[in-house]
């Protein structure tokens, strides 16, 4: 006899980047200079505290299904099932699962960047750092 259990968001979390090619911020950034679409989900008042890409699109969490399913009313003209879109969250973790949710919609590219907007940071700052470092 078969017992069905919840899952756990752990194991939600799992499955969902089973399904996803994620990327560095490094990588990220070289495949937005190709045309992908950086999606930024956290809600204002983080994006205010921590801080924002200004090259970013903010759709918030709540309502990026709507905004990029190509068959919703309120969805923007950048909607596409062919769009790459590279969900940014702060940490990683929320925006895998907004990938997720995107692919379950048909937007095949859909992915996220490891370790979120921190990560973003952190690699611009080291980036920074080495420049300065090169005295250029």
């Amino acid at each position: 006899m078969s017992t069905n259990r919840p899952r756990t968001i752990d194991e939600v979390l799992a499955e969902a980047r089973t399904h996803l090619h994620r990327l560095t911020p490094q990588e990220a950034d070289a495949a937005r200079s190709e045309g992908a679409v950086i999606v930024d989900i956290r809600p204002a008042a983080q994006r205010a505290a921590e801080g924002e890409l200004p090259f970013a699109t903010v759709i918030e969490r709540n309502v990026l299904e709507w905004r990029l399913d190509p068959a919703s009313d309120a969805s923007l003209p950048i909607a596409s099932h062919d769009l790459e879109v590279i969900v940014l969250c702060q940490e990683g973790y929320t925006s895998s699962l907004a990938a997720a949710a995107l692919q379950d919609l048909g937007i095949h590219r859909a992915t996220d960047v490891i370790g979120g907007y921190a990560a973003w940071r952190a690699w611009q700052a080291a980036a920074q750092q080495a420049t300065v470092e090169d005295g250029r």
